[in-house]
């Protein structure tokens, strides 16, 4: 079985900007994103993208914009990302089980790929980002000045990869 860091996008691996980023000159990566990725890859970790893009349902943005922010973020990480799973819901336009802090995003990599969420843990800046990680059993950080049920609360991914590789 497979061990896996699951990232929230927004907050984690690009710039928390309050409002949606879909515009590749809103995408911006910190100082630091890459490295840490590259550190988790290098300790065997599966890397993938668990994000809610409710802007999509409500009109703001296309699945398209979307997707070019990803692609964007892969050329600048060298592909370091197994696979973007993303919910297009917002709860006022329709349901969705995927939306976090639904789960079903992750039951369906925890399958496809593998992974023993016992050796997996979620990074997120959100409760909601958490809460499914820690329901399947996964270890969960989170990024910011918030608390969410004994995760370490880290500033960024470089504090949050000491945490998970035990280096801090």
């Amino acid at each position: 079985m497979e061990k896996c860091i699951f990232l929230d996008r927004d907050g984690v691996l690009n710039e928390e900007r309050g409002d949606y980023t879909y515009r590749l000159e809103d995408f911006r990566i910190p100082p630091g994103v890459v490295e840490s990725l590259q550190q988790l890859r290098e300790q065997g970790y599966l890397l993938l993208v668990i994000t809610n893009q409710a802007g999509i349902s409500k009109g703001l943005y296309s699945r398209e914009e979307m997707h070019a922010c990803h692609n964007y973020f892969q050329e600048q990480c060298g592909g370091l990302i197994s696979h973007f799973y993303y919910s297009p819901y917002h709860p006022t336009v329709s349901e969705s089980l995927g939306r976090k802090p639904g789960s079903l995003l992750f039951e369906k990599a925890i399958s496809k790929f593998n992974i023993d969420p016992q050796e997996s843990w979620m990074i997120g800046d959100r409760d909601r980002d958490l809460i499914p990680a820690r329901k399947l059993g996964m270890a969960t950080i989170l990024i910011g000045t918030g608390q969410f049920e004994n995760s370490p609360a880290v500033a960024n991914l470089q504090e949050a990869t000491k945490a998970v590789l035990g280096l801090g």
